[in-house]
């Protein structure tokens, strides 16, 4: 059985979801698109994308995919909006409070949640790519395995990235980690460098330059994403201050930080050197398929083709 291949619909066209729109179009799919924002709607225009307001836009195509780009402070005004039966995901960097409002404000849509781990310290229109997508992981989190997960799985790998199935409370714990930490971890030690003054500011170079590079993301934006994974942050955070107050006791008591390097040292080598992955396959029409998917993320796999109801994976 083959999967369709459906018109998409993307209310929000920032870095994410403007990438979508042109990763989509030239993907070969038909696209459309709305934005409150004025500046980026004429720009998408003048790009010779089809841009409407958001109702007529919700309302062009029901077997239309919608993808919800918008910040997660404006989700429940949208979704107000979104008519029963729409096909939707979304591209939220929470996943846990986006469920919940799903449920809450548009509980007759069908819904799968996503996450593409992609993007820049830039926002904005002009700060998209058609390309942005590419290898990149593109998070889901289903609740039960159907044809509209597998609409919102394809549509992920034909923007070019693979797909890592998940559950919300998963996905939330793991980026408060390896994504939202280092925004706020950002944020100190950019403000660190800067209370050195302009001596400090002329000697930076390539570790403070890294270190702070999405500490020049819009705080807006930033404040949004953090402060709406306020649980997990918090728990990640506190790994942080611990990690940190020991290498400052060890470097008040010893003048030695060999743990605390070594620690890091290890943990970026497996970043680095993940292990090798072992190709599967995941019938999506048995029983189970759902829980084999959230357990092929857990374990770091990914889904990296789809035919028909087939999905090859790969597992650590």
């Amino acid at each position: 059985m083959m999967v369709p291949v459906r018109d998409v619909c993307v209310i929000g066209l920032g870095l994410i979801g403007g990438s979508v729109l042109r990763a989509a179009k030239a993907a070969g799919r038909t696209v459309w698109g709305a934005t409150a924002g004025k500046e980026d709607a004429d720009k998408a225009r003048a790009e010779g994308f089809d841009v409407v307001p958001v109702e007529e836009a919700l309302g062009r195509d029901p077997e239309a995919l919608v993808v919800l780009a918008v910040p997660l402070p404006a989700l429940p005004d949208l979704l107000r909006k979104v008519p029963a039966g729409t096909r939707l995901t979304d591209v939220t960097s929470v996943k846990g409070p986006v469920h919940d409002a799903v449920h809450r404000y548009a509980k007759d849509a069908r819904f799968v949640g996503g996450h593409p781990m992609a993007g820049t310290s830039r926002s904005g229109w002009d700060a998209g790519s058609a390309t942005l997508f590419q290898d990149a992981a593109w998070v889901v989190t289903p609740e039960e395995a159907d044809d509209h997960l597998n609409d919102v799985m394809r549509l992920a790998l034909d923007l070019g990235a693979h797909v890592v199935p998940t559950t919300p409370e998963e996905h939330d714990e793991a980026v408060a980690r390896i994504s939202h930490l280092p925004h706020v971890l950002a944020a100190v030690l950019a403000a660190v460098g800067a209370g050195g003054g302009p001596l400090a500011l002329a000697l930076a170079a390539g570790s403070f330059g890294d270190g702070t590079r999405v500490a020049g993301s819009r705080p807006e934006l930033v404040r949004a994403m953090c402060e709406g994974n306020r649980g997990a942050l918090l728990t990640a955070v506190d790994d942080a201050l611990g990690r940190l107050g020991a290498a400052r006791g060890s470097l008040a008591s010893t003048g030695g930080l060999a743990k605390t390097v070594e620690a890091g040292h290890e943990g970026r080598n497996m970043l680095v050197n993940q292990p090798k992955r072992t190709p599967v396959t995941i019938d999506l029409t048995k029983p189970g398929a759902l829980a084999a998917l959230r357990n092929l993320g857990s374990r770091g796999g990914r889904v990296v083709g789809l035919d028909g109801t087939t999905a090859a994976a790969e597992t650590s």
